[in-house]
């Protein structure tokens, strides 16, 4: 199964195997979605990410059709219950109920499942167990543009999830592989950063800030006169005219440092308050994580340590990955990791 991340700017297929122990990056590809095909997580275009996604896997070259996916975080429902261990024989029924309390749909027009997360760590008397729910419009669109493309969708899972997933990968490199640690990782896209706080593999906060990689974009196309594609390009591949760095990047990084830094103050003000929580390290994912500078921005304006997100960093790579090119691409691939990672579940 290929893991398959449609973003707002690109389509992007991860494919994993096991080699002995270890995961292996056997092959992935990005192509770019044609402009605004993807709206605040709405496919505009439908027939035209269908023939990028058909293009991209052509690339890929993988034999395989069977892809997981997943929707926006905005675009789902969950929440931790807590289910005493005694009516867990009724859960299904349980989970309902709550589904009729929490969800603000008639539960006809909603996609449900739950998964029981393993003992409260409150109460040994109850379990947690995670609620979710999407629209099924919302999960039919992108299961529609899967077929339309000739693959098929085995998985829909939620971004935030996969992120999660990816990000276990990473823990394993760290210190007691960071349990007990707090990590703030931040996913910054094309129009949005999503913050992520994660304790000891659990999500205790998520939240979204409209900002994103565009509007650098937009500043060098207004600087430059030139097409949004060019701009995109050049960004990419740090081709621009000179003056670039000082006039339009260092600005943008360090706005973006200052969008983090107002990301944190908003969860210590809210959550980290009423659970004593301080973040430990901070992680930049997503297409704009790599803006040279960014990293050591961030670190100067929280005084926490920051590094690059990685998922592939534990992993072996098979004969078709080049490892440079892995190395920049990694950190926007951090959701299709963890939705390849799902063939092993």
């Amino acid at each position: 199964m290929l893991g398959l991340d449609i973003s707002s700017t690109a389509i992007k297929l991860v494919e994993l195997s096991r080699a002995g122990k270890n995961c292996q990056v056997e092959r992935y590809v990005i192509e770019v979605l044609p402009k605004d095909a993807i709206s605040d997580g709405n496919l505009v275009e439908i027939e035209g990410i269908a023939e990028t996604l058909r293009r991209a896997w052509k690339r890929l070259g993988s034999p395989t059709r069977h892809v997981a996916i997943a929707i926006p975080t905005s675009m789902a429902i969950y929440k931790k219950l807590l289910v005493p261990v005694s009516q867990t024989d009724n859960l299904s029924e349980l989970i309902e109920a709550e589904a009729n309390q929490s969800i603000p749909f008639p539960l006809e027009e909603v996609n449900l499942d739950h998964q029981v997360l393993g003992p409260a760590p409150a109460s040994i008397d109850d379990l947690e167990v995670l609620l979710c729910a999407a629209r099924k419009e919302k999960v039919e669109e992108r299961v529609a543009v899967v077929e339309m493309a000739g693959l098929r969708a085995q998985v829909v899972d939620v971004e935030s999830f996969a992120m999660m997933t990816a990000f276990e990968q990473i823990e394993q490199q760290l210190p007691e592989q960071g349990m007990n640690q707090t990590f703030a990782l931040f996913d910054i896209g094309a129009s949005r950063i999503h913050c992520n706080i994660i304790r000891n593999n659990q999500q205790v906060y998520y939240r979204e800030q409209v900002f994103g990689g565009q509007q650098l974009t937009r500043d060098i196309q207004r600087r430059y006169g030139i097409s949004y594609e060019e701009a995109e390009s050049g960004k990419r591949g740090m081709s621009l005219p000179d003056g670039y760095e000082s006039e339009l990047m260092h600005p943008f990084v360090d706005s973006l440092a200052q969008e983090i830094q107002r990301a944190l103050q908003f969860f210590y003000t809210t959550v980290s308050v009423s659970q004593y929580l301080r973040v430990d390290y901070i992680l930049l994912a997503g297409g704009c994580s790599m803006l040279p500078g960014l990293d050591d921005a961030v670190a100067g304006r929280t005084q926490i340590s920051t590094m690059i997100a990685n998922p592939f960093s534990t992993m072996v790579q098979s004969g078709n990955i080049r490892l440079k090119e892995l190395l920049m691409d990694a950190p926007a691939l951090l959701v299709a990791c963890g939705l390849a990672m799902r063939r092993f579940d």
